[in-house]
């Protein structure tokens, strides 16, 4: 049988995610405008399409609003992202972006938990044997950062450097970087939604030959407790197959997923 108990935590988890991290809560400190029941995101190199609900919409009406927002950021010459959730409706939207134009990344699994009791499960796992953890404001340590996350994913991250800068000077984050013998090893960072509850977690990637020492677990403890004490209630995470297990583990609730759909001129 079902563990009822966590279905009703799961869906009041997805009730506060829906009502305060939709729409406008994405969107806080950068430009935006506005087209019906969506949110325009102008990132300085790429769109977001952000809303809280597309209820009401017919076929036609649903195709013109996806095309509008396909050719505003084509005329910048700009690829955008809308970004879906599993329990959205229409249930044919995906179909819809798809004809569109837009094509699907990959799946992610939205994961919540009370930033308390993460502390309480994480105390003493922020400590990794030979790796030393700190919170980081300087823009040598981002291009640092952004050369470590170039080596794990094969391709040019050094965009990152301004994308963390960026948000650091926001006051809404906190960026940590993991050393080793003056090696970053890896990263993460904290994004706190303005007049929400919500902490957002971002980063956590690691140096293959550095993983499985329990450094990931260590920057969601510091993050967790730095949310804590800034007085956020939740941590919330986009998570990959391969953190969802981790965090489920610890204390994460699925709630939803998410699926990026990007159109690229």
């Amino acid at each position: 049988m079902p563990d009822v108990s966590n279905t009703v935590v799961a869906a009041v988890l997805l009730a506060a995610y829906d009502d305060q991290l939709r729409g406008s809560a994405e969107s806080a400190d950068v430009p935006t405008s506005t087209d019906g029941p969506v949110i325009r995101v102008e990132y300085p190199n790429r769109g977001f399409v952000s809303y809280r609900s597309l209820e009401g919409l017919d076929g036609n009406q649903l195709d013109g609003l996806i095309a509008r927002q396909r050719d505003f950021f084509a005329a910048k010459n700009q690829s955008v992202e809308w970004k879906t959730r599993g329990h959205d409706l229409p249930a044919d939207l995906t179909d819809r972006l798809v004809a569109a134009g837009f094509q699907p990344e990959e799946r992610e699994t939205v994961v919540i938990a009370e930033s308390a009791v993460i502390v309480d499960r994480l105390r003493g796992r922020d400590v990794v044997e030979g790796v030393s953890i700190r919170r980081t404001t300087e823009r040598a340590d981002f291009e640092r950062i952004a050369a470590m996350e170039s080596t794990v994913w094969d391709m040019d991250w050094s965009w990152l450097t301004d994308d963390l800068a960026r948000r650091q000077g926001t006051g809404l984050a906190d960026v940590f970087v993991a050393e080793a013998d003056g090696q970053v090893v890896s990263a993460a960072w904290a994004v706190y939604k303005k007049h929400t509850d919500f902490t957002g977690l971002w980063g956590g990637s690691t140096l293959a030959e550095w993983r499985g020492k329990g450094i990931y677990k260590a920057l969601v403890a510091v993050r967790a407790a730095r949310a804590l004490e800034l007085g956020y209630r939740y941590l919330q995470v986009d998570a990959s197959d391969d953190s969802s297990p981790i965090l489920q583990r610890l204390g994460f609730v699925a709630v939803t997923t998410t699926t990026p759909y990007v159109f690229t001129p």
